[in-house]
């Protein structure tokens, strides 16, 4: 047999088995198509209050804070403001992220933002504010803290638990005045003539 006759003998033994597998693979049952995925963020939970970790690089010490949905909390040279914090029912996967605004005050006493984005709780390092002095992460999102709610958020609180009013009685209908009789009062600057006797 000659090369080229092999070559084609090799070609048609690789064209039947391919002509075989895609047979075999016709005849298969399909396989079941994968369930819908929920939509995103269907089971996530929001909180109303995020709690942050933060480091004094020059102190090396860490501190934990509480701050709730839309308050400003200072940290050091840094202003913390949580827009969202959503987690996830404790049946499920954890994904915890929050919706955060940091600004610095400088040093001339002026505002400037250093960081507007989300925060993840499982990957600190992914988004975490680093600064020359302090770095700021989210550690959680809470239900409840132990620090006390801003004014805000106790008056929201208070309207919705105060009871509402009664509507308003009508008032009586007015009387009319009634006038008195003319009395001449003494004068101060006539001298009194009466006799006290």
């Amino acid at each position: 047999m000659s090369f080229f006759s092999l070559t084609s003998m090799g070609g048609l033994m690789v064209a039947a088995g391919l002509a075989v597998s895609t047979a075999a693979l016709a005849a298969s049952p399909e396989p079941a198509a994968p369930a819908p995925a929920p939509p995103a963020g269907a089971n996530r939970v929001t909180n109303p209050v995020a709690e942050f970790a933060g480091i004094d690089k020059i102190t090396g010490r860490i501190i934990t804070f509480d701050v709730y949905i839309d308050e400003t909390v200072q940290f050091g040279a840094l202003q913390v403001t949580p827009r969202v914090c959503y987690s996830r029912p404790q049946t499920e996967e954890p994904k915890t992220d929050s919706f955060v605004e940091v600004d610095e005050i400088t040093l001339d006493r002026k505002i400037r933002r250093i960081f507007t984005g989300w925060m993840f709780a499982e990957s600190p390092g992914l988004n975490a504010v680093e600064h020359a002095v302090y770095d700021v992460w989210l550690k959680e999102c809470k239900q409840k803290s132990d620090v006390p709610a801003p004014d805000g958020a106790k008056a929201d609180a208070t309207k919705a638990e105060a009871p509402k009013p009664a509507a308003a009685k009508p008032k009586p209908a007015a009387t009319p005045d009634v006038t008195e009789p003319d009395v001449a009062e003494p004068d101060a600057s006539e001298p009194d003539t009466t006799d006290s006797n």
